[in-house]
């Protein structure tokens, strides 16, 4: 490697170091460097507040728990990545079991007829061989050691791979029902006011017809029966639609999805008031498999510099030999001796390898340091948006009051002759717009505490 290349290295290798320090014991300890310090609000709790790994429990909707848990068991991705960790775990083996001598057995027999040299005639003769074979590579320099441990944080990687998979498996699935709910609730609010559109419609009839109003009116308020009217198939689509994507969530084919008892009865779960200590981020399943690989890349590097240096090979066999040529009887063969091979000259490949190994650790440490920021990034987004739904949910709240006030006096005013129907037409669409806006945001609330959860590890402490 040149002179400029490993300045490269190692000035990448200390720049992204900074807000990794204390990964565990999981890579090699990586070159002192200053830590960047989590934001200032992160660390006003002080402590270590803890999440339940079953948090959609604390919504309190029994048949989103049962939808959670049937998506654990039964999602595609998720078993996907369980099977990937059987995997990572015999390749684990395989590569501790390279550590160990290595003894085989062979056996061999046979009959078959000659000519002697002596008397020139034929003869049967029958023989057989049985031989142990063993066979241990020193490791001076602890190349199988850092393939072993290079398997291990792969299997530790897999691992919260598959954590990770699951908590956005759950995540999904409670966005998905949240979302549900959010429609089926716009879709009361539509049918609802849909009648309320249906009596003015015949309210319109009757006083256009005993002379009291204008056709003009009439058609107001048939134009806005029908606008109305049309809603209800779009939301009923949107509806349609988000059931079908969380069957497929369950591994199920488009079925109808049960419900609990309604969005308004869904209880967000508290959040850390002065705000999350940035230790939860460990929690996250996703920096545990950046950091897993790192450590993998780490003792992979350090087995493709081992291959450089000679390797010492023992070597040992013994059996035994019999024949009926023999008068002695079978006898006891064996063995004993050691090999030395050192790379003398392979067109740079070995020098290469150690630089691609190089690399590719470099890449992950990066890769650690980008998971580290999203981290950060994620749950600085998603607490600004609880507290910014949160801001608009109270305003949309006191809006929707605020326009049923204003229908209800329109109205009076009309019925009693004093205004037109375009000021109760007015505070009509207001309205309907207002209840949907309420029911929206209700939704998006919830989906961003099930984004906050899932932006923090959602507590995930055991494995599905």
């Amino acid at each position: 490697m040149s002179a400029g290349a490993r300045a490269r290295r190692r000035a990448v290798s200390a720049g992204v170091w900074v807000a990794l320090a204390g990964c565990g014991a999981l890579h090699a300890p990586p070159p002192p460097v200053a830590v960047d310090e989590p934001p200032a609000a992160w660390q006003r709790t002080g402590g270590n507040a803890v999440l339940e790994a079953q948090w959609w429990r604390a919504f309190g909707d029994p048949v989103l728990e049962r939808l959670v848990e049937r998506a654990l068991e039964r999602n595609t991705d998720l078993r996907t990545a369980m099977a990937r960790v059987d995997e990572a775990r015999a390749a684990a083996s395989a590569e501790h079991g390279a550590e160990l001598p290595r003894v085989d057995f062979g056996a061999a027999g046979g009959r078959s007829q000659s000519v002697s040299d002596v008397t020139l005639r034929p003869y049967l003769s029958t023989g057989y061989k049985g031989l142990f074979d063993v066979s241990y590579e020193v490791d001076l320099r602890g190349r199988l050691a850092a393939l072993s441990r290079a398997a291990d944080a792969t299997l530790v990687a897999s691992e919260a791979t598959r954590d990770a998979m699951a908590l956005a498996v759950s995540s999904a699935t409670a966005t998905a029902y949240i979302n549900l709910l959010s429609l089926d609730e716009r879709i009361v609010i539509a049918r609802r006011t849909l009648e309320a559109r249906r009596g003015a419609l015949v309210v319109a009839r009757e006083r256009q017809q005993s002379g009291h109003t204008s056709a003009f009116e009439l058609a107001q308020a048939q134009a806005e029966y029908n606008a109305t009217a049309g809603t209800i198939p779009q939301l009923q689509l949107a509806a349609e639609r988000q059931a079908h994507a969380l069957a497929a969530l369950l591994d199920e084919t488009p079925r109808e999805i049960e419900r609990g008892s309604g969005l308004s009865t869904l209880e967000p779960p508290a959040v850390p008031a002065l705000g999350v200590p940035s230790a939860l981020l460990r929690r996250r399943p996703d920096i545990a498999a950046a950091e897993a690989q790192v450590a993998a890349s780490d003792a992979q590097l350090a087995a493709a510099r081992a291959q450089l240096l000679p390797s010492l090979q023992l070597v040992a066999d013994i059996g035994r030999v019999g024949s009926s040529v023999f008068r002695g009887g079978p006898f006891t063969i064996w063995s004993v001796g050691a090999s030395v091979l050192a790379p003398v000259f392979n067109g740079g490949q070995l020098r290469a390898q150690v630089d691609a190994a190089g690399s590719r650790r470099d890449e992950a440490i990066l890769g650690y340091r980008k998971t580290v920021v999203n981290a950060f990034a994620e749950v600085e987004d998603q607490l600004a948006a609880l507290e910014y739904l949160r801001q608009q949910s109270r305003e949309a709240e006191e809006q929707r009051t605020a326009v049923a006030e204003a229908l209800r006096i329109a109205h009076n005013r009309y019925r009693e002759g004093y205004a037109s129907y375009l000021e109760e037409l007015d505070a009509q669409r207001t309205l309907f717009s207002a209840e949907q806006t309420v029911a929206q945001l209700r939704g998006d609330l919830l989906a961003a505490h099930v984004n906050l959860y899932r932006a923090l590890g959602g507590g995930w402490s055991a494995s599905p």
